[in-house]
């Protein structure tokens, strides 16, 4: 058991430091173009069709379009609020009316201020002439609306100067979903030109040189893709910086945790994806602001169409099951029956457990009790009395080899003399196995029934990680299930309650130093393991571990907890008699 538990942790941590999403690049056609890693790109290296500032006619004599000053447009439905600036006509906010702040009271803005300001605001126009894109993100645009809009509506910002004509088009309507328009052209040609969301998203406190949460992380970032129905993901340390990618993109998006910002073309087969990569120097303690810093990662990405006109719906919110699940991208017919957005929660390979079970959890939430904590504790409570067949399985098996324990041990003493690499003690095996066959014992009995724990545990670690729905949920102290308990109540709890249950288990048949490590060094290192992980994690596995020994407590006065213990206190009496009549008794 010891030996399954160490290997199942070793496995846990190990896949979760090493993981590396799928290498494949995206799907591209060989016209692909390889951009500069650097944050510009030459004109050399833009892709057939791009402009190329000294092969321009002169500017035509066009009356100017442009504002006087900046204003502010801000639209609002029932899930956001967000705040165009007529500078760029972009985006300054985007609130999450649902959604808060690890401190439970300012509403999220999808907008990450410090990386924003570096690196641009959403909704920019990205093309392949730098001072190009610059005049288009600083100029001042006439917007068809200031002042506050109310969706359903429309809002079109125009800019014309100096031959340079450029349109946006913005609808909304009572979802978290943008429908954007973009059509730029110079002197009076189409230009290649591109809607981005250049730079992060979410729970990204940490750029602010704060984390509200200590020991939680929420910014691992990834850019996610459709491309001719096949979907995929790539890690942020993988994603290249200005690289082009053209082929048949249903949709793509840059993702953290809980939120994401995907674009989804209404002609994937003439999309344009840019992959932006960008860090930000961020202190190793950030209550330290002069600790070591290191780079951390920022995603972004830019969609286009390369016919000129750029028709993209934009969805900028929650990685919510139901809503993502709802809204698909464009199929092979024109119409929104591709691919859904769902594949970015990302279970891993654990989903054929994790969706079931948060599926579970939100059906108790549902129509059951509305409290995330309470639905975990219930869930858990559910999987134990469905797994007490396999407990009384693995007791009855545990008997069946304290009862022929004193034969295997005879066994054992007749080929002690033999080397380990010994061919004789193969002999013993086979005897040991016959034994086993002619009394009836499995002896993989005891653990076998513990298997099943080890994925479960694995799978509400990755729900409680994805899962937005549990993100800030609360349970008495508990304000948030998905960060660390912030009192160390549950760990401890766990410490004690597996220590109480390895001392109350009868175990005649094992090593004193074994017992010793199994009753004292297991407990200790899952509840360090558990100190700085989700508090939900910690309330399934306390929970599994209050069951445990209130089962082992009822086990203990069954007829077969007392053939067990009368067992153990005749070994260990005739241990203490072959040790000099010392007999050290525990309580009852």
């Amino acid at each position: 058991m010891l030996a399954i538990a160490f290997l199942g942790v070793a496995i846990f941590l190990g896949y979760q430091y090493f993981q590396k999403p799928k290498t494949n690049e995206p799907v591209a056609p060989p016209q692909t173009q390889q951009q500069s890693s650097s944050s510009s790109t030459p004109q050399s290296a833009a892709p057939a069709g791009s402009p190329s500032s000294p092969s321009q006619p002169a500017a035509a004599a066009t009356p100017s379009i442009t504002a006087a000053s900046e204003t502010e447009t801000t639209v609002e439905n029932p899930d956001f609020r967000i705040v165009f600036t007529n500078r760029g006509a972009q985006v300054k906010h985007w609130i999450l009316k649902h959604y808060y702040q690890s401190d439970g009271k300012t509403p999220l803005d999808m907008v990450q201020a410090q990386a924003a300001a570096r690196f641009g605001l959403p909704l920019s126009v990205f093309t392949y002439d730098d001072a190009l894109t610059d005049q288009l993100n600083q100029a001042l645009y006439q917007a068809s609306a200031t002042g506050t809009v109310n969706a359903p509506n429309a809002i079109t910002f125009h800019y014309q100067q100096n031959g340079v004509d450029v349109v946006k088009t913005f609808r909304f309507d009572s979802s978290y979903v943008v429908t954007a328009e973009l059509q730029v052209h110079r002197n009076g040609q189409p230009v290649r030109a591109l809607l981005a969301w250049p730079a992060g998203l979410g729970d990204m406190e940490e750029f602010q040189g704060k984390s509200s949460i200590p020991g939680l992380s929420r910014t691992p970032s990834m850019f996610a893709w459709s491309a001719a129905g096949k979907q995929d993901t790539e890690a942020a340390a993988k994603v290249s910086n200005n690289n082009t990618l053209e082929g048949d993109y249903q949709y793509a998006a840059t993702a953290d945790l809980y939120f994401a910002a995907a674009f989804l073309p209404d002609v994937p087969q003439r999309s344009t994806v840019v992959t932006l990569h960008r860090t930000i120097d961020l202190p190793t303690d950030l209550t330290n602001p002069s600790s070591e810093k290191k780079p951390a990662d920022v995603l972004g990405i830019a969609v286009g169409d390369t016919s000129g006109f750029t028709r993209t719906r934009l969805y900028a919110g929650p990685k919510q099951m139901e809503l993502l699940a709802a809204i698909r991208s464009i199929g092979d017919d024109g119409k929104q029956n591709g691919p859904s957005l769902e594949p970015l929660i990302q279970f891993g390979w654990l989903t054929v457990i994790a969706k079931p079970l948060f599926l579970g959890l939100r059906l108790l939430y549902e129509h059951g009790i509305p409290n995330w904590g309470w639905d975990i504790i219930i869930l858990t409570v559910l999987f134990n009395m469905l797994m007490l067949p396999t407990r009384l399985m693995m007791m009855r098996s545990s008997l069946k080899m304290m009862r022929i324990q004193p034969k295997v041990d005879a066994l054992k003493k007749r080929y002690a003399h033999l080397k380990i690499n010994d061919p004789k003690r193969n002999e013993m095996n086979t005897e040991m196995m016959q034994l086993y066959k002619d009394e009836g014992v499995n002896m993989y009995g005891g653990c076998l029934p513990m298997l099943p724990q080890i994925p479960l545990f694995f799978a509400y670690f990755r729900v409680l990680q994805y899962a937005v729905e549990l993100r800030q949920a609360h349970w008495f102290w508990l304000t948030d299930l998905s960060a660390p308990d912030p009192l160390h109540i549950l760990p401890i709890l766990i410490i004690i309650s597996m220590f109480l249950t390895q001392y109350i288990t009868p175990s005649p048949g094992m090593d004193p130093a074994q017992r010793r490590m199994m009753a004292f060094a297991t407990p200790v290192f899952m509840g360090f393991f558990l100190w700085h992980y989700a508090s939900g994690l910690a309330l399934y596995w306390g929970t599994s571990n209050i069951i445990n020994l209130l089962l082992q407590v009822g086990v203990n006065q069954s007829s077969i907890g007392k053939e067990m213990h009368d067992i153990a206190a005749r070994r260990n009496q005739k241990k203490s008699s072959a040790n000099g009549g010392r007999v050290i008794q525990g309580r009852r």
